[in-house]
């Protein structure tokens, strides 16, 4: 019971912070396109690809932009970055009503983290691997066939781009939360996994079969 309550208070406080962020995200990146608009060459901005320190960085070797405060230019790499992932056509597209079978949130709301299962004909959505994975390995809390899964598929964190799961390289446990805080974050290749776990210190990488149960309660902070 406890373990319960202290899971159900987790989940709630990760998803006012995420709920947070979002908004924080939102206000920022139209600050950043009233900035563009004014003091940026648009055509040689750079695409976005990445998280907001490696856009800022490429807005500054581009030379698109001239005299950006901090504040400005954190502004414009948000700006880019939600354009990105409206423009990007090889994301997960997750129906607007669709909610992750785990915890309940919208998931259309977190591209960059969504996770797709299909099995005995159905799609779910989930808001993040750490998630559709619990629905994977717990099966005494999700009973149903896992020989019927027909595809399962993961955002990798940089691109948005779909990966099959179990070819996906998975950062463990960094400093960047997902929306139900710790999380498993996928990457379509080693590099881009070792480059961010070194930048956001991750714990390890892990391929989709060394994945377990208990891993999972750690990101939630229950230990076992």
């Amino acid at each position: 019971m406890v373990k319960i309550i202290f899971i159900a208070l987790w989940s709630l406080i990760s998803l006012f912070a995420d709920e947070s962020n979002a908004v924080k995200a939102m206000k920022l990146a139209q600050k950043g396109e009233r900035i563009v608009k004014v003091m940026c060459e648009q055509s040689t901005l750079p695409h976005a690809a990445g998280n907001i320190e490696t856009i800022e960085k490429e807005i500054l070797s581009s030379g698109s932009c001239k005299h950006l405060s901090p504040d400005k230019l954190e502004a414009v790499a948000y700006y880019l970055q939600q354009g990105s992932i409206k423009e990007n056509s090889q994301h997960l597209a997750v129906p607007d009503d669709a909610k992750c079978p785990v915890c309940g949130m919208f998931v259309s709301k977190y591209p960059k983290w969504a996770a797709m299962m299909k099995h005995d004909g159905k799609v779910y959505y989930f808001d993040g691997v750490k998630d559709m994975m619990k629905y994977y390995i717990f099966d005494g809390d999700f009973p149903y066939d896992r020989s019927h899964i027909s595809e399962m598929v993961v955002s990798d964190y940089y691109t948005i781009d779909e990966i099959p799961a179990k070819e996906a390289f998975y950062v463990l446990d960094a400093d960047v939360f997902g929306p139900m805080g710790h999380e498993l974050i996928a990457f379509k290749d080693k590099k881009s996994a070792q480059t961010f776990m070194a930048e956001h210190h991750g714990k390890k990488i892990v391929r989709f079969g060394e994945i377990t149960g208990k891993m999972l309660m750690a990101l939630d902070g229950i230990v076992q």
